[in-house]
Formats: C-alpha cells, sequence, structure tokens
C-alpha cells in the first residue's frame, strides 16, 4: 500500500508549475509605489518561495532527471541560474526596501526567473512527464515532505509576510489555511512515516 502523503501530494511537474505560478503572483502584486514595508514583504515572500523551490529542484527533481538519462542540458543551465537568482535573493536581503537600487534588482531577479520558468515548462517539465510519468507522483511526496521540513522552523515569517502582502480579510483566510495545511502535512508525514514500519505480530 502506498503511504497517504504519496496519494495526496501533488506530482513533481505540478508542484514545479504551482510554484512557478504563486512566485508570479506575487510578484505581481509589487507597486513601485507601495509602501516600503509591503515591498519588504512581498520581497520576503518571493525569496523564501524561491529558495525553498530551488532547494527541492537541486535536491530531489534535477538528480532524478539526470537518473532517467534525458538530455540534461537545462538541467546543468539550471544550477547557475539557481546560483544567479540565490546572489540576487542575497543582494535584495541586504537591503533596505527604500534603497534606490530596491526596485530595479528585483525586476532583474524576476527577468531572471521569468526566463527560467520559461525553460523548465516549454522542455524540462513536459520531458519529465514523458520519461518519468510512473514516478512523478513518489517525487511529488519526496519534495512534499521535503517542502515541510524547509518551511516548518521557517512558518512565522511566513505567516508574517502573507499578512503584510495581502489586505486585512484575505490576509487572515490565507494565514489560517497555511496554519491548517502545515498542521495536516505535518501528520500526514507522521503517519506516512509509521505506514514504512514493520507490522508487530
Amino acid at each position: 500500500m502506498k503511504p497517504l502523503l504519496q496519494n495526496l501530494a501533488p506530482s513533481a511537474t505540478s508542484m514545479i508549475r504551482a510554484d512557478h505560478t504563486s512566485v508570479l503572483l506575487t510578484f505581481h502584486k509589487y507597486r513601485i509605489d507601495t509602501a516600503t514595508s509591503t515591498k519588504q514583504a512581498i520581497v520576503n515572500s518571493i525569496c523564501l518561495a524561491l529558495e525553498i523551490h530551488a532547494q527541492l529542484e537541486e535536491e530531489i527533481f534535477y538528480p532524478a532527471m539526470r537518473e532517467a538519462g534525458l538530455d540534461t542540458d537545462i538541467v546543468d543551465k539550471s544550477f547557475p541560474e539557481h546560483a544567479e537568482m540565490k546572489r540576487l535573493i542575497g543582494v535584495l536581503q541586504r537591503m533596505e526596501a527604500g534603497s534606490a537600487t530596491y526596485d530595479e534588482t528585483l525586476m532583474e531577479l524576476m527577468r531572471n526567473v521569468l526566463r527560467h520558468i520559461a525553460d523548465e515548462e516549454t522542455k524540462l517539465l513536459p520531458d519529465a512527464e514523458r520519461v518519468l510519468a510512473d514516478r512523478l507522483p513518489e517525487l511529488g511526496a519526496r519534495m512534499t515532505r521535503r517542502r515541510l521540513e524547509l518551511a516548518t522552523p521557517r512558518a512565522g515569517e511566513i505567516a508574517v509576510n502573507v499578512v503584510r502582502t495581502n489586505p486585512v480579510g484575505t490576509a487572515m483566510v490565507t494565514a489560517g489555511v497555511l496554519f491548517a495545511s502545515v498542521v495536516m502535512v505535518r501528520r500526514l508525514f507522521t503517519r506516512s512515516r509509521t505506514d514504512l514500519l514493520p507490522l508487530r505480530m
């Protein structure tokens, strides 16, 4: 019997596409004339999402693509792209939101992210769905577990950013859903680990 988490988790490619959509939607909340505290929260949300996304791809998804023996040009190209993205995230994290080059640095980061997303969504993900179709649910479950491990210690930070980037009503609902999701996935993760334990006679 498959662990419960594997049955409920999205496939690896669905998760990657959802991450892309989420980052783009968050970016579209950014306005040059927005209050600096809101800008900071939006950028923090984008940066954290990109950091977790990149780590999931580097630790789980890209190695699976290489093991499958696919043309790995895009995978090989992704590592330096991730490195540049992390460099720009570091620059943004050291800047004040009111800095003269803050907006420009975010725009540079997002231009790089858009190019990266285009490569993945037009080539890498369709290849994965063709060659790794039978492994995508298992990879998705592994990525979900790992996401929980990476996001749980930063749940407070995530909730604060959600509240600061959304109108009050939406933020309250979103923060509640986020909290409930973390609790549910944590329980599923615990259950899926116990499903793997040998039965005692």
